[in-house]
């Protein structure tokens, strides 16, 4: 029998230093290493969004990897909402920085 893969969604919102050191690029570059799709953005009030679609495992390396950040960042806190029963179709094609 196949196994089927599903995508999950993660929304996950990063606080701390984690504004002009580079972090919306370092999670492109996970998100790409991974094959996770979504988008990332800054906040008016100084965190970083992130909302990225995936397997879910590979959610979990690339949020692990976002609670280390860039060598400039310091990650105060993360918190992360699944959504598990994603529809596919609302699954963007790449991962992109959202201004």
């Amino acid at each position: 029998m196949t196994e089927v893969v599903r995508t999950v969604l993660a929304n996950v919102v990063v606080s701390g230093r984690v504004q002009g050191v580079g972090f919306r690029f370092f999670a492109v570059g996970v998100a790409e290493q991974l094959g996770i799709t979504g988008w990332v953005r800054n906040l008016n009030d100084g965190r970083v969004e992130v909302v990225a679609y995936g397997v879910r495992g590979m959610l979990e390396v690339m949020i692990a990897r976002l609670r280390q950040g860039p060598s400039a960042a310091t990650v105060s806190d993360v918190d992360v909402a699944w959504c598990a029963e994603h529809v596919q179709e609302d699954n963007p094609l790449n991962f992109k920085i959202l201004r």
